[in-house]
This record gives structure tokens, sequence and C-alpha cells, in this order.
């Protein structure tokens, strides 16, 4: 098992891409029900608010770095080989492994069937080969127990060896949680992920990902949806971590 750092209450793996790959699609875990967490500050700050929350996440197979502010928290609680780990560099990797391979990958969430068969078809162009073998994009209620229990069924059926789940945190991490032990597959909690691919949404350039200012670049993007999540969030994570790196403070 990789080393864990836990930032906050949160704990995250120290490790890099190809371990975080190599880790997904380990053939021991072929069958098993397995979940992996992106991390940034947001889910930080979430399993930092709740107790429910952080079980969930804690209890994932792997909690990845997904965010630079993470990653330079792992940094600076003495993790020499720590590094980045982007979520979406993690999917595009498997996709083209399934184009290799016979990685089976199943896609659910997505906002709409529009965009999720948008992002189908960028996948397909872009790994010519993959092996596309579920979608679904949930409506946003809950779904009833028939359908739940139905959507198992297909996803089981359909042999998915990879589920990338698009619905957002926390709403995915609560999902997969709920889910494993019920699906036979490794789970990867992949937030935005669908919306870029679609194009509905754009990356911040290079420069302000390797200064960890993506969230700037998004709230810029959508202020009416995350502005309150952003000018919350990060300056309490910035307030408890000072806390933890230069006095030595534990959150338990």
């Amino acid at each position: 098992m990789n080393n864990v750092s836990r930032i906050l209450k949160m704990d995250t793996h120290v490790l890099g891409i190809e371990n975080a790959i190599d880790k997904i699609i380990d053939p021991d875990l072929n069958g098993y029900s397995t979940y992996v967490c992106v991390s940034n500050v947001h889910m930080c700050m979430e399993v930092f608010d709740s107790t429910e929350f952080r079980k969930v996440v804690n209890s994932a197979d792997l909690v990845i770095p997904d965010g630079r502010p993470i990653f330079w928290a792992q940094k600076l609680l003495g993790a020499k080989d720590a590094q980045q780990v982007r979520g979406q560099d993690i999917m595009m990797a498997l996709c083209q492994k399934s184009a290799e391979s016979e990685l089976k990958i199943g896609l659910y969430g997505g906002s709409s069937d529009m965009v999720l068969e948008q992002v189908k078809d960028q996948l397909n162009r872009t790994y010519p080969g993959i092996k596309l073998v579920y979608s679904y994009s949930p409506p946003f209620r809950a779904l009833s127990p028939d359908e739940d229990a139905a959507v198992v069924t297909e996803i089981n059926n359909a042999g998915v060896d990879v589920l990338f789940v698009g619905i957002g945190c926390p709403k995915q991490e609560y999902w997969m949680a709920e889910h494993k032990d019920r699906l036979r597959c490794v789970m990867l909690g992949v937030g935005a992920a669908y919306d870029f691919i679609a194009g509905s949404k754009k990356h911040a350039p290079r420069w302000m990902q390797k200064f960890g200012l993506e969230w700037l670049f998004r709230l810029v993007s959508e202020p009416k949806r995350l502005w309150k999540r952003y000018l919350k969030q990060n300056p309490r994570f910035i307030y408890y971590f000072l806390q933890q790196w230069l006095l030595g403070k534990k959150f338990n």
C-alpha cells in the first residue's frame, strides 16, 4: 500500500499516475468492487465538515491527489515523492488502455443524455477500439429501488471493468460507497470530466493549473454556481492547513 498523508481529516495516497493506473487495473481486483476518490480542496473541506462523508472518502480504496493544493499539502507534510495525479489524466489513460486491450469501460453520469452521447462520440474518435460497454445518464432525482437494481444488473451484465462516475462531489462519492459490493468493477469518481470531454466546459490554461489557480478559472467561468464554494472553502482550507503544518495541530 502506498504512503498516506492525512490532510486535515482526509486521508490521501502518495503515488504517481502510473502507480495509480496499475492499482486500478490490478488483475487481482478484477471482479471485485472498489472505488477511487479524486480529491481536491472542495472534497477536503466536505470531509472536514461531515463525519459521514469522512467515512465515505477515507474508506475508499484510493484517494488520489487531483488538486494542486492537495499535492502541495502532501509535499509540505513531508511526502517527498508526492505528485499531482489529475483524475481526467487517469481517465484518458484508462481509455487508451481499453483501446489497446480488453479493458471494458462504463460511463455513469453526465448532465444530460446529449452530453453523454457527445462524450461517447469524442472517446470513440480519440481512442479507436475503446470498449465502451455501458453508459447511462441518471436523472437528477434519486433512483427508485427498482431503477437502481436495474442499473446494477446492467453494469454487471455488461462486464464493466472500470466505471467512470461523473455526478459531482459529494454525490458521486456517496453513490460509489453505496454500491460497493454490489458492482463487480472499479468505480472512479471523475466529477466534471464529462463536461470537459464534451466541450461544454473548458480547462484552465496549463500555467494556471501549474500555479494552483484552476479554481480561479472555473470561478470566473461559472461565478453563480461556484462563488459560494470557492470563497468559503478555499480560505478555510488555508487557515486550517496552516494550523496543521506550522503548529502540528491534528484534526480528529
